[in-house]
């Protein structure tokens, strides 16, 4: 997984972990700005730029280190994307993480529709809002790391032998994410859990 996480920061590639919980997903995911070079003045000042006009203050300490977006898989689609009244069209997330990363935890929990709404983005860079009286236009070229648990209870393939879903729901959990969105992500790999013994070995040792 730290190898994975190395490729996908040399790469600019998107990556999605596959492991139960406490397998560290969500820790590699919080590191992976750490592994990115600075952003240069110009790209610093862009995300400045989409920072205020979501009246968020500048911190001169993290000037140009790259973002770490983290939202919820409850967040909506316009939360992601932006929006807001015709009067006053704000950014979302993932202009937010614009030179940086957007984390997206719990994948199969978002919903299908939110979801669908980063294809383009992922594409191109930038994402269009378009309202009846206006539309305005937002960079978006963010670096995508997703985690999911490889079934419902979360415990598949693990050698505890605690999963106890069908095929089925297993298939129908994995099915929650779209196929074009899958083929976005560069970079999928399992994280299975670390048993403790690894993680401490014997003082004797």
């Amino acid at each position: 997984a730290r190898r994975a996480l190395e490729v996908a920061a040399a790469g600019a590639h998107n990556l999605l972990m596959v492991g139960p919980p406490g397998s560290g997903k969500s820790m590699l995911a919080m590191r992976l700005p750490t592994l990115l070079p600075l952003n240069d003045e110009a790209q610093a000042l862009e995300c400045a730029a989409i920072a205020s006009l979501c009246g968020q203050p500048l911190d001169l300490s993290r000037w140009r280190r790259p973002g770490f977006r983290a939202p919820h898989h409850t967040a909506t689609a316009v939360a992601l994307t932006g929006g807001g009244g015709a009067a006053s069209l704000r950014p979302g997330e993932i202009s937010l993480a614009h030179h940086g990363v957007l984390f997206l935890d719990e994948l199969p929990e978002w919903e299908r529709r939110t979801l669908e709404v980063l294809r383009e983005p992922l594409e191109s860079g930038r994402i269009v809002i378009s309202r009846a009286a206006r539309q305005a236009e937002f960079p978006a070229r963010f670096q995508l790391v997703a985690a999911m648990n490889p079934c419902p209870c979360g415990w598949a393939g693990d050698p505890s032998g605690r999963c106890n879903c069908s095929r089925e729901q297993v298939a129908r959990y994995r099915g929650r994410i779209s196929g074009p969105l899958l083929d976005r992500i560069d970079i999928q790999i399992e994280v299975p859990r670390v048993a403790a013994a690894e993680l401490r070995p014997d003082s004797a040792s």
